[in-house]
C-alpha cells in the first residue's frame, strides 16, 4: 500500500473543508416549513364548516297534508253569519255573509249601520255601544243557524283610538251578568 504523501496538517485541512459548514440561525437562508401551519388551518376550517352546518339546521314540527282525501268532502248545510264590524270616524258598519247591513240594522243595504252620535274633544267619534249590542243580538237572532256562531271579525280605521276599539269589542260580546255572550271569539281583521 502506498503511503500517503500528505502531512497531518494537510489531512486535517481537507477534512475540515470536506465537512459541510453549519450555519447560524441568523445566517439561515433555507425554506420555511409551513406544513404544521397548514395542518392547523385545515383543522380550523373543517371545524368552522361543521359548526355552520349544524347552526343552520333547524327542525320545524309540522304535519303535512296527506296526499289523498279521507273521503268525500261534506258540505255543511248550516249557514254562517260571518259577521265583520268596521269602525270608522262616521260610525260602525256591520257586514255579514249576505252583504252590508243597512243603517239602523234594518236589512241589507249600503251605508253606516250605526252612525256616530257626535265627537269628543279629541275629535274621536262618540259611538252608541248600546245600539251596537242590540244590532249584534238582532243579527244573531235572525236564524237558528246563527245561534252557535261565536266568532266576529273587527277592523278599524287607522285613527280610531284603542278605547273605541275595546268599547266595540265589549259591545259585540254583549257581556252582561247572567246572560249568554253574543260573540265571545273576537278576531282582528285588516281593512282592504
Amino acid at each position: 500500500m502506498a503511503k500517503s504523501s500528505l502531512s497531518a496538517s494537510q489531512r486535517s485541512k481537507i477534512r475540515r473543508l470536506a465537512t459541510p459548514k453549519e450555519q447560524s440561525p441568523e445566517d439561515e437562508g433555507g425554506e420555511l416549513n409551513i406544513i404544521p401551519f397548514l395542518d392547523i388551518i385545515v383543522n380550523i376550517l373543517i371545524f368552522v364548516l361543521a359548526t355552520v352546518a349544524i347552526t343552520f339546521t333547524a327542525t320545524i314540527e309540522t304535519t303535512p297534508p296527506s296526499s289523498g282525501g279521507k273521503g268525500p268532502r261534506i258540505i255543511s248545510e248550516s249557514k254562517s253569519l260571518n259577521l265583520t264590524v268596521l269602525i270608522t270616524n262616521d260610525g260602525i258598519s256591520f257586514k255579514a255573509a249576505g252583504g252590508s247591513v243597512a243603517p239602523g240594522c234594518e236589512g241589507i243595504g249600503p251605508g253606516i249601520t250605526i252612525p256616530a252620535i257626535g265627537a269628543d274633544p279629541d275629535g274621536q267619534p262618540v259611538l252608541d255601544y248600546d245600539a251596537v249590542t242590540r244590532c249584534a243580538k238582532r243579527l244573531k237572532d235572525q236564524s237558528p243557524d246563527f245561534k252557535d256562531e261565536t266568532q266576529i271579525r273587527i277592523t278599524a280605521s287607522n285613527n280610531i283610538s284603542y278605547r273605541k276599539l275595546i268599547g266595540t269589542i265589549d259591545a259585540v260580546r254583549g257581556s252582561e251578568p247572567n246572560k249568554t255572550d253574543l260573540f265571545p271569539d273576537v278576531l282582528f281583521a285588516v281593512p282592504r
